[in-house]
C-alpha cells in the first residue's frame, strides 16, 4: 500500500509553543517569549498532547519537565522547526530584494543582440543574482521548465502571458552577400525567388517556415527552396554572409552586417513588419524582485 505523505491540517499547530516551553521549562516564561497569555500556552500544549495521544510534560507547582515522549519529540521537532523557519526566511528574502537564481528561456539569435551587451553590467549591479540563460528556439512551458521568464518575438507569445517590450517593431528582410548577388542577380519579385538558393528556418514544431511578404497591402507567404535548413537565425546569418544564398532574417540581426557591407538587402518594398522582441512571464503577482531588476536593467540599457 502506498504511504500517504500529506501533512494533516493543523499538524504543526502548537509545535512552536511546545518548543518554547521545553526550552524555558516554564509556561509563564514561554508565554512572555511568545507574547501570549500563560493560559493560551497551556491550551496549545494540551491540544498538541491530545492530537499526539501522549503527555509531553510533567508538571508540578514548582517545575516543568519533559516526559520521555516529550524529550524525543523535542529532539526531532526542534531541528525540523528551525529548518521550517529558515525556509520561510529564504522565501521572504527572495520576495524582498533582488537575489537568487534567475532562469530565462531565450532564442539563440537574441543572445548577442540583447543580452550580451548587458550581462556584465547586470552582474555588477546585482551580485546576488545568478543569471542562467537557456538559449533555444523551442517554445517552452515556463512553469514546467522552471523558468522565471522567456524572450520571444511578440507574435509567438501566448495571450495569457504578461509581455514587456524590449525592442521596437522591425522588418524581416531578405539579404545576401554582395558576391552571391553579383553571381546570381538581385530578385525583383517574390516569383524570382524560385531561381535562387534560399536558406530556410525550421521552427521548433518541426515545420519549415515559409517566407512572408507584404504585397498589395496583404500578407502573402512563399514556400522557397535551397541548400540549407537551420534551427536558428545565427546559423542562417553566417551562411548568408558566406555567400550560400538568400536568407530572410530579423532586422536587428542584420543591422551590423548590412551597415558594414557584408550583406545587402533585397525586396525591401515587400518586407513585412513584426511586433518586435518581448520578455514575457506568467503574471505580475508572481514577479519576484530579481525579475523586476532584470527587466528594469535591460530596458534602461536599450
Amino acid at each position: 500500500m502506498k504511504p500517504s505523505y500529506t501533512v494533516r491540517q493543523g499538524a504543526l499547530e502548537g509545535v512552536e509553543t511546545f518548543l518554547a516551553v521545553a526550552r524555558a521549562r516554564s509556561f509563564r516564561r514561554a508565554a512572555a517569549e511568545l507574547g501570549v497569555t500563560p493560559s493560551a500556552v497551556s491550551q496549545a500544549v494540551r491540544s498538541l498532547e491530545a492530537r499526539l495521544g501522549v503527555a509531553l510534560f510533567t508538571r508540578t507547582t514548582r517545575s516543568v519537565g519533559l516526559t520521555e515522549a516529550g524529550q524525543r519529540f523535542f529532539d526531532r521537532a526542534g531541528p525540523a522547526f528551525a529548518e521550517l523557519v529558515a525556509a520561510g526566511e529564504v522565501a521572504r528574502d527572495l520576495g524582498r530584494r533582488p537575489t537568487g537564481l534567475l532562469r530565462l528561456s531565450v532564442p539563440r539569435g537574441v543572445v548577442p543582440l540583447l543580452l550580451e551587451p548587458v550581462i556584465a553590467s547586470f552582474a555588477q549591479a546585482y551580485p546576488e543574482i545568478e543569471l542562467e540563460i537557456a538559449a533555444s528556439e523551442e517554445m517552452v512551458d515556463l512553469a514546467a521548465g522552471g523558468f522565471d521568464a522567456g524572450i520571444r518575438f511578440g507574435q509567438f507569445i501566448a495571450p495569457d502571458m504578461v509581455a514587456v517590450r524590449l525592442t521596437s517593431p522591425f522588418a524581416f528582410s531578405v539579404v545576401a552577400s554582395p558576391d552571391y548577388l553579383a553571381s546570381h542577380g538581385r530578385p525583383q519579385s517574390v516569383d524570382d525567388l524560385r531561381q535562387h538558393a534560399c536558406l530556410r528556418f525550421r521552427r521548433s514544431n518541426g515545420a519549415i517556415a515559409n517566407w512572408a511578404f507584404l504585397q498589395g497591402g496583404e500578407r502573402i507567404e512563399a514556400a522557397v527552396g535551397g541548400p540549407l535548413i537551420a534551427h536558428d537565425y545565427p546559423t542562417l546569418l553566417g551562411a548568408a554572409i558566406g555567400g550560400a544564398g538568400l536568407a530572410q532574417l530579423p532586422g536587428p540581426l542584420i543591422r551590423a552586417p548590412v551597415a558594414d557591407g557584408r550583406l545587402q538587402s533585397v525586396l525591401d518594398d515587400l518586407a513585412v513588419m513584426t511586433p518586435g522582441v518581448f520578455l514575457y512571464h506568467p503574471g505580475k503577482r508572481q514577479m519576484l524582485p530579481k525579475l523586476r531588476a532584470f527587466i528594469d536593467h535591460i530596458k534602461s540599457a536599450a
